[in-house]
């Protein structure tokens, strides 16, 4: 799931109806109680408090479960706990495993937990296939985006061993929702690791400027490598074959983190990039308010086209999507980006001309393509294409409509896919981790951490939201570590067409260029609601993960 914006200079939320922003809750302290029979009491003293280490993170919830996948029976064990890391590296190196300041690193710290070191508890969930060599064994770490998206929407829908039932295409019924036998689970090739990044979740961010030490391009991925490294150490698995799964903003993490760990000593066998935006210059709305650039209005023409043929709005329409939308996007790296690129040289002639074939392939007419300048955002697309039956289109799933909430807006102002699915998952979740994981009594799963003082720091150390140099520098310096981009057609939030055009433009030598595969559904965001993409998923990952879990290859 995303949180990306339509505008380049704010961070929206796709969810923003679903959502209302509570105030930033304290990290749970637990105290042991009385003894039986002896009365609870509390001392109260003037002399000055000794500073006290944090408290030690709730204890791990162990349980069992067994899921099916290929018609074969997988036991396994979940773990699901929290793990502290430090907002640098100095400070890790004094916290324990067990989340108390380590006694021999000398540190005294305040008695304010607002005036300590920022510290980061992470939520995760682990599941450890039985019977399985754990020094062989691939294990992948696994999260949604956002940023400030917790990682429910792949633990509960797509390749975890239970998932929420979601029809396609559909706005499900309220409660009860059935949670079934995942079959499309990836535990039949590794252990899997979901992790709710600071702040969502039953993670939570705590100390002096926490929200500034995590909340950030940088500061997000360095807090996923201390986290991983933590994990790495408290289950033994460092010589365990390892992989990272991103979607959405994910991907932009998966980017940044990939070369974090490489600087911290973690090869990575493989990268798996689901809905992938690594420059947001590339989005179908990060050119609207960038002039000058003109990358995401030609990027977004062929999901505006596959949006169009979806709903029967293009004119002789063909009776296949592929390989038709080859064609669009030929002619959008073509043709058409020359056009834009001329700017106020485009001859008027010319201009009619490429707005006539724009409607060729949209059904957005000709007229209101010259009144847009032969640009228009993702979100007046959504808006325009099926304005005449007072109907908005899907954002992060095209497939979807809803009625249009104000018929006057310049663009959607909600999305009918988001709308559709939210209230299922986060159902989904917080009873699987109350009745099955036996975890998260007394705390409130968090789908989002935007509330007041939230301010992702957009900026990654090179002036830009930008991340395939370190993409490029951790293919590079690790040349056997593979890359699988999977999409959706139907995705005007991460462009599937702009995400193969960044892989194809990173600065690197050509023949690391097949380290890169690529997988494309006639899906949106979530591919994994339909269910033959999920099953199709599954399938493209799980020959990914097996064809390079040995990396002396």
């Amino acid at each position: 799931m995303t949180f990306l914006l339509r505008r380049p200079s704010a961070l929206a939320l796709p969810l923003a109806a679903a959502f209302t922003m509570a105030p930033a809750l304290l990290a749970q302290q637990h105290h042991a109680p009385a003894p039986a029979g002896e009365k609870q009491t509390t001392t109260v003293t003037t002399e000055p408090a000794k500073p006290a280490a944090p408290s030690a993170v709730v204890p791990d919830a162990v349980s069992e479960g067994s899921v099916t996948v290929g018609g074969k029976k997988i036991d396994y064990r979940a773990v699901a706990g929290l793990i502290t890391v430090g907002a640098n590296d100095t400070q890790d190196a004094t916290i324990g495993l067990d989340g108390r300041v380590l006694p021999e690193a000398g540190v005294d710290l305040p008695a304010k937990v607002e005036d300590q070191p920022a510290t980061a508890r992470i939520f995760y969930t682990a599941y450890f296939a039985k019977g399985a060599d754990p020094a062989t064994r691939p294990v992948v770490f696994i999260y949604n985006g956002g940023p400030g998206s917790a990682t429910m929407y792949l633990r509960m829908s797509s390749i975890g061993p239970v998932r929420v039932e979601l029809p396609d295409l559909q706005h499900p019924f309220g409660g009860p929702y059935k949670l079934v036998n995942n079959d499309d689970s990836l535990l039949d090739v590794a252990d899997l690791v979901f992790i709710d990044a600071p702040g969502t979740g039953y993670s939570r961010v705590q100390g002096r400027d926490a929200m500034k030490a995590f909340y950030g391009i940088d500061e997000d991925a360095s807090a996923f490598d201390r986290f991983i490294r933590r994990w790495l150490s408290k289950n033994d698995r460092w010589m365990s074959p390892k992989f990272l799964f991103g979607e959405s903003y994910g991907t932009t993490r998966d980017a940044a983190l990939s070369r974090k760990l490489q600087q911290s000593g973690v090869d990575l066998n493989g990268v798996v990039f689901l809905s992938q935006i690594l420059s947001f210059q590339n989005s179908a709305d990060g050119s609207d308010r960038n002039p000058g650039n003109e990358n995401g209005f030609f990027l977004a023409l062929p999901s505006f086209a596959a949006t169009a043929w979806f709903h029967h709005k293009v004119p002789g329409q063909p009776a296949t999507l592929e390989p038709w939308i080859h064609e669009v996007e030929q002619y959008a790296v073509g043709e058409y980006a020359a056009a834009l690129l001329q700017g106020a040289d485009l001859d008027p002639a010319k201009k009619a001309a490429v707005a006539a074939k724009l409607e060729s392939y949209t059904g957005i007419p000709a007229s209101l393509w010259v009144k847009a300048n032969l640009r228009l955002s993702g979100g007046e697309f959504s808006k325009y294409l099926q304005e005449s039956a007072g109907i908005t289109t899907g954002r992060l799933d095209s497939r979807f409509e809803g009625p249009a909430m104000d018929p006057l807006s310049k663009e959607s102002d909600y999305d009918p896919f988001t709308e559709s699915i939210e209230s299922a998952i986060y159902a989904a979740q917080n009873h699987y981790a109350h009745a099955t994981l036996h975890f998260g009594d007394n705390m409130t799963y968090k789908p989002s951490a935007r509330e007041p003082g939230f301010n992702w720091n957009m900026r990654n150390g090179r002036g830009q939201a930008n991340v395939m140099g370190d993409l490029a520098y951790t293919l590079k310096v690790n040349p056997k570590m593979h890359i699988l981009l999977m999409g959706g057609y139907f995705d005007l939030g991460t462009l599937y067409f702009a995400s193969e055009f960044e892989m194809k433009h990173l600065q690197i030598p050509a023949e690391l260029q097949k380290n890169i595969d690529y997988k494309f559904f006639p899906t949106g965001h979530m591919v994994y609601i339909n269910p033959d993409a999920r099953k199709a998923l599954h399938d493209k990952t799980a020959a990914f993960i097996k064809g390079n879990e040995d990396a002396t290859k």
